[in-house]
């Protein structure tokens, strides 16, 4: 998976979203064997999760259209229940199911050109809305709309609205920690979760036998009412990719939890 990987960028991006909170969705899922990295102090975490300028870490995945000047909105197509992503190793095909997709989108584009690489077909469309929004200067926006290869992600049957269990099968091969590392962190890019804050505190790769694992350490800033201290959850979102099959699986596993609060701008726990 050949995956461009840089600092991250300020731009408007509009990602599409799946639909949970930070703590409260799915079951428990099987422990993971994983030792757990050193996790940061509360003065850390705290100082992080309210830190505006602060998402992720150094040299996090960044996706390739990042560089855009202009804003611009990225989907990927999807089946008919909206549980997962297409995949095909068809351009023809792909752009099929594209060009149906794009006309039940709520805004709807004009195709302007295609782009492909070793992970996705990309159909670009000119996008208008309403007033400009998001693009004062342009009466269109530019729209990237992906379908998966299948010879590099295979998402069928994956739940989007589950953070734990079956999370796709990935067929690069050779299957490494740095293809685990880019699946993870590229999905990140396109999953919301329900909280006016999110920050990934760490990301990292481990190894085992049979597997590799990469983790998401992630701090999130949930309100808890007017005159109350926001709780802040911490979490590890594992991916486990199998090293013979490719299958991962997702452990998201809640951690703690402790309270902190803005005073006069500064952070601090209550």
């Amino acid at each position: 998976m050949n995956l461009r990987r840089f600092h991250l960028l300020t731009i408007s991006l509009f990602l599409t979203a799946c639909s949970g909170g930070a703590g409260t969705s799915d079951a428990p899922a099987p422990t993971n064997p994983q030792p757990l990295k050193v996790i940061p102090s509360n003065e850390a975490i705290i100082a992080t999760v309210y830190d505006r300028a602060y998402s992720v870490p150094e040299n996090f995945f960044v996706d390739e259209r990042a560089g855009t000047t202009r804003s611009f909105s990225l989907y990927h197509v999807k089946d008919t229940s909206v549980s997962y992503e297409l995949c095909t190793n068809d351009y023809a095909e792909a752009l099929a199911w594209e060009d149906a997709d794009n006309l039940n989108r709520p805004v709807s584009g004009y195709f302007a050109g295609s782009y492909e690489n070793e992970t996705y077909f990309e159909f670009v469309r000119e996008l208008t809305f309403p007033d400009d929004v998001g693009n004062i200067a342009n009466d269109t926006s530019p729209g990237f709309a992906r379908v998966f290869k299948c010879s590099s992600i295979d998402r069928n049957g994956v739940d989007r609205n589950l953070r734990n269990g079956y999370g796709g099968t990935l067929n690069t091969r050779p299957l490494t920690a740095e293809v685990v590392r880019d699946f993870a962190e590229y999905l990140w890019q396109f999953t919301f979760f329900e909280t006016a804050d999110r920050k990934v505190l760490d990301s990292y790769s481990t190894e085992r036998t049979n597997a590799y694992d990469h983790t998401l350490l992630l701090g999130f800033v949930i309100n808890q009412g007017f005159g109350q201290c926001d709780r802040i959850e911490v979490v590890d979102w594992i991916f486990s990719a199998d090293k013979s099959t490719g299958t991962v699986s997702r452990d998201f596993r809640f951690l703690f939890s402790l309270e902190a609060q803005l005073v006069d701008g500064v952070p601090e726990q209550c």
